[in-house]
């Protein structure tokens, strides 16, 4: 990323919110060139527009621009430290796992069209799934875990994930090692129907 675009998102953090104009100001720059980065920032969605004011009657409206709210991060990680912390043992995965799931839909469906609901609904909560056959049966893998800024912390939370599976499927399900090394972002193992 450019020294420029790099300027503008640390005023942007600062500022919280500016025009063009006041950041070309502010850091020297002209006026086409600020526009320029401001319209590469918001494709790539790190700076969303927030407002458009109209200039005493005068001119084009001025856009303000602020940091989209992807960039700006969360505190989910400490919350859920500190849910599962407190809850520690009393927490029932499994309730966890049908309170997600909600499997009514699941109910009376053959085993293809459950691997389907199933695939939608965790791609829906992005896991970036998809199922593939497998000698022992349906193998279910997850190109993400949704879940990894805190399963360090909380391996427990890999329950929820096989309780959920296992609900679905209307089968029982082993966790088992991928073939290919794991990326930061996907879950370590793929899940095999008993």
């Amino acid at each position: 990323m450019s020294t420029s675009r790099q300027r503008i998102l640390a005023h942007l953090k600062k500022n919280r919110s500016a025009s063009s104009r006041e950041i070309a100001r502010a850091l020297k720059l002209s006026p086409p060139n600020v526009r320029h980065h401001l319209s590469v920032l918001c494709s790539d969605g790190r700076l969303e527009l927030t407002s458009v004011k109209n200039r005493d009657g005068r001119g084009r409206p001025e856009k303000i621009y602020s940091l989209a709210q992807s960039m700006l991060g969360d505190n989910l990680p400490a919350l859920t430290h500190a849910i599962l912390g407190a809850a520690n043992s009393k927490l029932d995965m499994k309730a966890v796992a049908r309170i997600i799931l909600d499997e009514s839909g699941f109910a009376n469906q053959p085993m293809n069209k459950r691997l389907a609901l199933l695939i939608e609904k965790l791609n829906e909560m992005n896991y970036q799934a998809h199922w593939e056959a497998g000698a022992g049966g349906p193998r279910i893998v997850f190109g993400r875990c949704p879940y990894a800024r805190v399963i360090a912390g909380h391996p427990e939370i890999c329950r929820i994930d096989e309780t959920l599976l296992e609900q679905a499927l209307g089968r029982s399900v082993v966790k088992a090692k991928k073939l290919e090394p794991a990326i930061k972002t996907a879950c370590p193992y793929f899940f095999q129907t008993k």
